[in-house]
C-alpha cells in the first residue's frame, strides 16, 4: 500500500480491507528514509555478530522482557526453536531503560532513538486511516488503546543458518499481544501469514514496513479488525533477521471494545480488561 498516493482516501480504503481480511499489509513511502532504516538494520545486525558473553550481558532479568534471550534448541510442539532476540522499550522516554540497549557499536543508541522519532509518522498515519474505517473520529482509535502514552517495544530476531529447517521453527504460529506492530525485515523470506486455514509467504519489499494488525485491535474493533497469525520459518544458509516494533497500550491501561462499536445488534465479544492482566493470561494460556 503506497502511503505517498496523492488519494490519500485509497490508501486508506486498501489499509481497511487487508486489516479486515489479512490482518496484514505491508506499506511503502511511509516517511521514514531508507538510510535510517538501513542504519536500524546495520547495529542490530553487528550487535549479534558478536561474542555470546558480549551479548550476554544485556541478558534478561526477572520479571521483566526486557533485553536479550536465546530459544536455539528449546523444544516446541517437536520443532526445535532457532532465534536470538533482544526486546528493549524505544518510547516514550519514561520507559526507557538504557540498560538493556547494546554498548556496541557505540551508534546503537543514537541510532534507535532517530529511528523512534521517525515511527510516530507512521504511526499516527495508521491509526488515523484505520480509525477512519471502523466510522471512528480519526484521533479515537488510538485513544482507546493509549493515546500518547502508547508504548514502543522493539523487538530483534536473529535466526542463524539452521543446518535442518525441516526441524526447526523460528517463531512458532502466534498473533501479537499488541495494537499493532511495525515490522522490517531482512532480504531473507521467512515470515509466513495464515488465512483460512492456509499459510502464505509475505513477499520482501525493500525499505516496505510490514504491519501486523494484534490482539489489541482486533478487541477494539470489536472483531471488525483481525489479528494475524503468523510464524517464521528459518533458513538453511541464510541469517535471517527482523525488526518489530510492537505497539502496546501502558501496563495499567483498560483495553475493551469501543463503545462506539458496541449497541444491540453488535455486542461486545471481548472484556475489557487491562493490559498486563491480558498478557498474562494469554502468556499462561488462561482464559480471557
Amino acid at each position: 500500500i503506497d502511503l505517498g498516493d496523492q488519494d490519500q482516501e485509497n490508501a486508506d480504503r486498501l489499509m481497511v480491507d487487508a486489516a479486515r481480511k489479512w490482518g496484514m499489509f505491508q506499506i511503502i513511502n511511509h516517511g521514514v528514509p531508507n538510510e535510517i532504516i538501513g542504519e536500524l538494520q546495520r547495529v542490530g545486525q553487528e550487535f549479534f555478530e558478536q561474542p555470546q558473553g558480549e551479548k550476554e550481558k544485556y541478558g534478561k532479568v526477572e520479571g521483566s522482557i526486557e533485553g536479550y534471550g536465546t530459544s536455539l534448541q528449546k523444544e516446541i510442539d517437536g520443532k526445535k526453536g532457532w532465534v536470538d532476540h533482544l526486546f528493549h522499550r524505544i518510547w516514550p522516554p519514561s520507559v526507557v531503560n538504557y540498560r538493556f540497549w547494546p554498548e556496541v557499536p557505540d551508534s546503537y543508541r543514537e541510532v534507535n532513538e532517530e529511528y523512534a522519532k521517525h515511527l510516530h509518522g507512521v504511526t499516527e498515519r495508521l491509526f488515523k486511516g484505520l480509525s477512519s474505517g471502523l466510522g471512528l473520529e480519526q484521533n479515537e482509535l488510538k485513544e482507546a488503546v493509549g493515546g500518547d502514552q502508547l508504548n514502543y517495544l522493539l523487538k530483534i530476531n536473529y535466526y542463524p543458518p539452521c543446518p535442518r529447517p525441516d526441524l526447526a521453527l523460528g517463531v512458532v504460529a502466534h498473533t501479537d499481544m499488541s495494537c499493532l506492530t511495525i515490522l522490517v525485515p531482512n532480504e531473507v523470506q521467512g515470515l509466513q501469514a495464515c488465512r483460512d486455514g492456509k499459510w502464505y509467504d509475505v513477499k520482501y519489499i525493500p525499505n516496505a514496513f510490514v504491519i501486523h494488525v494484534g490482539d489489541q485491535l482486533e478487541i477494539v474493533s470489536n472483531g471488525k479488525y483481525k489479528a494475524v497469525l503468523h510464524r517464521t520459518t528459518v533458513n538453511k544458509d541464510k541469517t535471517r533477521m527482523s525488526w518489530p516494533v510492537f505497539l502496546e497500550p501502558p501496563a495499567d491501561f483498560v483495553v475493551g471494545p469501543h463503545p462506539k462499536l458496541v449497541n444491540d445488534e453488535n455486542p461486545a465479544k471481548y472484556k475489557s480488561k487491562k493490559f498486563k492482566d491480558y498478557c498474562y493470561c494469554k502468556l499462561n494460556k488462561l482464559p480471557q
